[in-house]
């Protein structure tokens, strides 16, 4: 994935992560196979990095458990994770709309910027 689009996607990649940790329990692996599945290829170097910061900021809570004979870390969501997924979950209703929109709304007012620069 370019860099650019690294960036611009982060945001939508954090919320899969909350969407799928509201649902059920998570861990990197199916994580990283759920996200390739929607067309985002990320690696462990960019995940691990993303759930920690998702603990850090209190967004998940994470535990070991023994699955399979093998220790893993996993992530549920938190309280304050599940209000900023509601939070989350009604901008992208919001950008949604306003994507699919044939005449999005004006911001600035007539005359202050030429339509013929674009």
């Amino acid at each position: 994935m370019l860099k650019q689009q690294r960036e611009l996607f982060f945001g939508l990649i954090r919320i899969h992560v909350l969407v799928h940790a509201s649902h059920e329990p998570i861990f990197g692996l199916a994580m990283m196979e759920e996200l390739k599945h929607h067309g985002y290829r990320i690696g462990p170097g960019t995940l691990y990095p993303l759930l920690h910061g998702l603990e850090r900021g209190g967004l998940l809570k994470s535990s070991l458990k023994n699955v399979g004979g093998r220790k893993r870390r996993v992530y549920k969501i938190t309280a304050v994770g599940r209000r900023a997924l509601d939070k989350a979950r009604e901008k992208v209703d919001e950008l949604h709309q306003e994507l699919h929109e044939e005449h999005p709304r004006k911001i600035s007012p007539p005359g202050d910027i030429s339509t013929t620069s674009r």
